[in-house]
């Protein structure tokens, strides 16, 4: 039972971003002794890293608790085990028909994010476009989620929009080679909301997670505020 049990404790850090041993435990109904006995052969296997946590704001005596974060490896379980040969195709792609062989691929693979975005729209309207987003992307195999983003400033606690954060990216190997495929994705966004979105950060770039900001929505038209008002 260890087994199936170690994977769910991965799958959980997939899907939900780094998290501490007590988060995970609530998650996944286990006992925190359970897993920090899975989380510290998870360690030693090398698939997950303890991370310092990033606010250090007061939560009683002792130290913040630890966050338990994938490393490389960890990712590597996860659909990539064809990155090489993923790589050596595109290679030969960018050899013999040149940089927009590639970029057509890149626009072909990422097909889906408009095929289905309608579809997802119709069939739940309940949902943000960027929560329709994060449903069409997970399907795909991006662990997607979303988040608000609050003003800072004056008017502070206002929503202005949302951020497409994925926690898996099935190519992001690949994609370190080849950013085609993340300006593909990126675009892709863009053409289905009818405005302009900004990629924050990739996970074939280093980060943890990818991460897109898209501006609020209208309620009544489920269209972007620029939409609206152009």
């Amino acid at each position: 039972m260890d087994q199936p049990t170690r994977q769910r404790v991965v799958r959980s850090i997939l899907v939900n971003g780094p998290s501490t041993a007590a988060a995970l435990a609530e998650r996944l109904d286990l006992t925190p002794a359970a897993v920090r006995r899975h989380l510290d052969q998870l360690l030693d296997e090398g698939t997950v890293e303890a991370r310092e946590p990033r606010t250090l704001a007061a939560r009683g005596r002792g130290r913040p608790a630890k966050v338990f974060a994938l490393t490389e490896a960890g990712r590597d379980g996860f659909d990539q085990q064809y990155d090489d040969l993923a790589v050596q195709a595109l290679r030969f792609l960018a050899e013999t028909g040149g940089e927009q062989a590639v970029r057509e691929f890149a626009e072909r693979r990422v097909a889906f994010v408009e095929e289905r975005f309608h579809d997802v729209s119709r069939e739940q309207p309940q949902l943000s476009p960027a929560e329709v987003l994060a449903q069409v992307f997970t399907e795909e195999g991006y662990a997607a989620a979303v988040r608000a983003l609050p003003t800072s400033g004056p008017g502070k606690g206002h929503i202005v929009g949302e951020q497409l954060c994925q926690q898996h990216c099935p190519v992001s190997h690949v994609a370190h080679e080849f950013p085609q495929l993340c300006e593909a994705e990126t675009a892709a966004i863009s053409r289905v909301l009818g405005s302009h979105v900004q990629r924050l950060a990739t996970i074939a770039h280093g980060d943890g997670v990818c991460t897109t900001c898209i501006p609020n929505a209208s309620p009544s038209t489920g269209k972007t505020k620029e939409q609206v008002t152009t």
